[in-house]
């Protein structure tokens, strides 16, 4: 059974992870892994359906193959991406969200929303567009 959260006095207000005192503890942990560079943009690939390495690459434009290489093992350390080898021939491995993976949508689709309406145009180049 979980041990209850601690609750704060303000209404809507984040709680405490069990085992820790902060309330920022939880927010802290999901920027560790989204916050990272090419996480999120990766995961916003897959959102939209399994995905080979060089599919990956071309959705993720300047992220370098031991980059993507490295951010999708961890993501599948993390129980949030299944990797699948295709017997073939040609041998080839694809990449999907698990269930767990899939429950970052909810959160994506509102901080692209977010974005789009607080943040200037710029930065680096357009990835594939992610599509909520």
């Amino acid at each position: 059974m979980a041990e209850p959260r601690e609750q704060t006095e303000t209404a809507g207000a984040p709680t405490a992870s069990p085992g820790c005192s902060s309330p920022t503890h939880g927010i802290t942990r999901v920027f560790e892994l989204l916050g990272k560079r090419w996480t999120g943009v990766i995961i916003a690939a897959l959102m939209s359906g399994p995905g080979h390495f060089t599919e990956l690459r071309r959705a993720v434009p300047g992220i370098s193959e031991r980059m993507l290489s490295d951010r999708l093992g961890e993501l599948a350390a993390l129980h949030l991406v299944l990797r699948t080898v295709d017997e073939g021939p040609p041998l080839r491995v694809s990449y999907a969200l698990t269930e767990a993976g899939l429950a970052l949508r909810p959160a994506m689709v509102e901080l692209t929303r977010w974005a789009d309406a607080h943040l200037p145009e710029g930065g680096a180049s357009c990835p594939q567009q992610f599509q909520p």
